[in-house]
């Protein structure tokens, strides 16, 4: 099993920026892709961004069309943590937001197809307003 907690959610004024971690413990060389989620109230869960380790120090990233450009994904295997930096945030920005980890064979699959990531954490709540 794989146990993964997010933090960093806050409330931030449109244009700020913030940094959501995700640590993972357990059986985390299990999983290989780790990918971040979100949430609004009354719409589905979408992808944000993910990162596949490839090994050899490799890490492949993708981004949603909503945030590329001003998010960054990246991962620490010493910490285990996986981070999510946005920056500009606009309104429509405001989510739970969630990581969850899978693991695939190839890293063209590590992408956001929700039903085949096996481990959820409880998610952090990001508010943009003014």
């Amino acid at each position: 099993q794989v146990q993964l907690v997010e933090s960093g959610g806050d409330s931030v004024q449109p244009g700020g920026s913030l940094t959501l971690s995700c640590v993972l413990s357990g059986d985390v060389k299990s999983t290989n892709c780790v990918g971040w989620f979100r949430q609004a109230p009354g719409k589905e869960r979408e992808g944000v961004a993910t990162v596949f380790s490839g090994g050899y120090g490799i890490f492949n990233n993708y981004y949603a069309a909503s945030v590329r450009g001003r998010s960054t994904i990246s991962q620490d295997v010493f910490k285990n943590t996986v981070t999510l930096s946005m920056n500009n945030l606009k309104l429509e920005d405001t989510a739970m937001y969630y990581c969850a980890a899978t693991v695939y064979s190839d890293e063209w699959k590590c992408r956001f197809r929700i039903d085949e990531y096996r481990h959820w954490g409880q998610g952090t709540q990001v508010t943009v307003s003014s």
